[in-house]
């Protein structure tokens, strides 16, 4: 994998080997932060399910000034710390919680935390048919405090595949949704917010 964009484009990121990570394609990568443009500059990032911390770093390197990585497996927490250091970007722009998501998302929801963008593209479920689904995707799309941690006029950015049909509840809305292979991307806003002008 590689930096696509920004300041350290073209800088190889790595990530474990083995099932336990599945790091997002550069072309489904690349395809999301095209979607995102310049309003990722400025911006505060919780990236949830991290593996690698290839969308946060992708998000510093363009122009983020925050960024947070939710990773459990400390293993994996190592590789984003190694990552970030062959990047060069500020060690100070980039917190690594090593930890579950959803006492995570918990936790930052009571201290208040707040960013403008949350990317999360989680291990894949499985395929259902009339039936609603049980995956990680739609466990945390349910969650009430992922959008307590989500500014009002914040996306989410939420990585599915496209056998795993989900349940939007109705405190989301999709913007925009973007198919690469087995790959879906939704780009979602909270319903009580008014269409931004970029995605």
């Amino acid at each position: 994998m590689r930096i696509i964009g920004g300041i350290a484009s073209g800088i190889t990121i790595f990530a474990p080997k083995g099932l336990a990570v599945r790091p997002t394609p550069d072309l489904v990568r690349q395809a999301v932060f095209n979607s995102l443009g310049e309003r990722i500059v400025g911006a505060s990032i919780l990236e949830l399910f991290a593996g690698s911390g290839a969308l946060s770093l992708e998000s510093l390197s363009r122009g983020a000034i925050r960024a947070v990585c939710v990773e459990l497996n400390p293993h994996h927490s190592t590789f984003i710390r190694k990552n970030l250091a062959a990047t060069k970007l500020p060690a100070s722009a980039l917190e690594i919680r090593t930890q579950d998501v959803f006492p995570a998302l918990r936790q930052l929801a009571h201290a208040g935390q707040q960013f403008d963008l949350i990317l999360a593209d989680p291990p894949y479920g499985q395929k259902n048919v009339n039936c609603r689904s049980e995956s990680l995707a739609q466990q945390i799309l349910d969650l009430a405090d992922l959008r307590s941690v989500l500014k009002s006029d914040g996306l989410f950015v939420l990585g599915h595949s496209k056998r795993d049909t989900l349940t939007i509840p109705s405190e989301w809305h999709d913007r925009k949704v973007l198919k690469h292979g087995d790959s879906i991307m939704r780009f979602m806003e909270l319903t009580n917010t008014a269409p931004n002008s970029a995605c």
